[in-house]
């Protein structure tokens, strides 16, 4: 039987906790949280074996320790915990920074049991009430070790983070700040930048708030991420935002001059290598995960219309693997999407919807 302890059970925590017992038999889960309602919660439905609100002597037995607590109380829940867990307990977390836990963890001389942890998931809603044993599944987990785990611990962990459904990948803890910097929280910066512009702008009436279109919102939705989570992140990773920052202005001054310049090459250059460099996202050939097989489908916007086609493919043995409305019809003009297990798939039903008269997209 494995023991794992969660300090802070909530989003990410539950999730991983609940993943845990979900898909594995031989995990014990002892939980600590502030929150009563919490630990009631956790308890009721399975998920924790034991409860606590604060690092306790019941810690004792914990082959591994999650710190899923906000980054701020990292360093107390740490030292607590410590007093109570057996020397050869590995400790991680799940923070989407690195550089302030390793620094405290090579202050308290405790390199050779600290594996970082970076969950690449996540949800606009928060607390343990939301968390889900599915919102891990294939994201990628960012393992960051400590320079002194031994090999040995790292495999372990990686194969216990599987549990999750996630994807493990090993990347050194310095690496991973400059590159969640760059796909994570300098877009975060663009992202609230952007809303806060047509803010600024817009008038009385309201009209471009009213008016923001699909490619507008998209862009900009991770704008209503936590304004206290994000404060943090950038107090904390400051160096590697400054960064990429200065090169992101520089761009845009670049791009400034062009259109001074009315240079129709250096424009189109610079968004047919945008097009062409994420176009290359989703073809996932060469990494773990696999690609994405999809299209959208025009249909009328009344009751049943969903159903129908559901139906429709149903009824002819194609499996669905996840179908839902594209709100943005901004960019695409499909408003249905609809996922396949395999490529197959796609060219019958294709066929299909077609022969009925709906009208068909491939998905980008």
């Amino acid at each position: 039987m494995i023991t794992c302890g969660f300090i802070g059970l909530g989003l990410i925590g539950g999730s991983i906790a609940r993943a845990f017992k979900q898909n594995r038999e031989d995990i014990r889960i002892i939980a600590c949280d502030p929150d009563p309602s919490t630990r009631r919660l956790a308890l009721s439905e399975g998920t924790a074996d034991a409860v606590c609100e604060r690092p306790s002597e019941i810690l004792a037995g914990c082959d591994f320790l999650f710190l899923c607590a906000p980054v701020a109380c990292n360093e107390e829940n740490l030292r607590l915990a410590l007093q109570f867990c057996r020397p050869d307990c590995i400790l991680t977390d799940v923070g989407s920074v690195k550089t302030p836990i390793c620094r405290l963890i090579e202050s308290l001389g405790i390199q050779d049991r600290f594996i970082g942890g970076h969950p690449m998931a996540g949800s606009e809603r928060i607390g343990f009430a939301n968390a889900k044993a599915s919102l891990l599944e294939n994201a990628y987990y960012i393992i960051a070790p400590a320079a002194a785990v031994p090999a040995g611990k790292v495999e372990i962990f990686r194969r216990l983070v599987s549990a999750t459904g996630a994807i493990p990948l090993l990347v050194d803890p310095q690496k991973h700040d400059y590159i969640t910097a760059a796909v994570s929280h300098l877009p975060h910066i663009i992202a609230a930048s952007l809303v806060n512009l047509v803010k600024d702008h817009d008038g009385r009436d309201g009209l471009m708030k009213s008016i923001a279109a699909g490619g507008f919102k998209d862009i900009t939705r991770i704008a209503s991420s936590s304004a206290v989570m994000w404060q943090q992140i950038c107090l904390t990773n400051t160096e590697n935002i400054l960064a990429l920052l200065q090169d992101y202005i520089r761009d845009l001054e670049t791009i400034e001059q062009q259109l001074q310049k009315k240079d129709p090459d250096s424009l189109f250059s610079f968004f047919e290598n945008a097009r062409l460099y994420r176009d290359s996202f989703i073809d996932a050939g060469s990494g773990p995960i696999k690609k994405v097989y999809s299209i959208r489908v025009d249909i009328p916007d009344e009751a049943g219309s969903l159903a129908a086609v559901a139906t429709l493919l149903a009824l002819n043995g194609i499996n669905i693997k996840n179908i839902g409305i594209a709100h943005n019809r901004e960019a695409q003009e499909g408003v249905l999407a609809i996922e396949f297990y395999e490529e197959a798939s796609i060219e019958k039903a294709i066929r299909l919807l077609t022969g009925r008269g709906y009208t068909t997209h491939l998905a980008k």
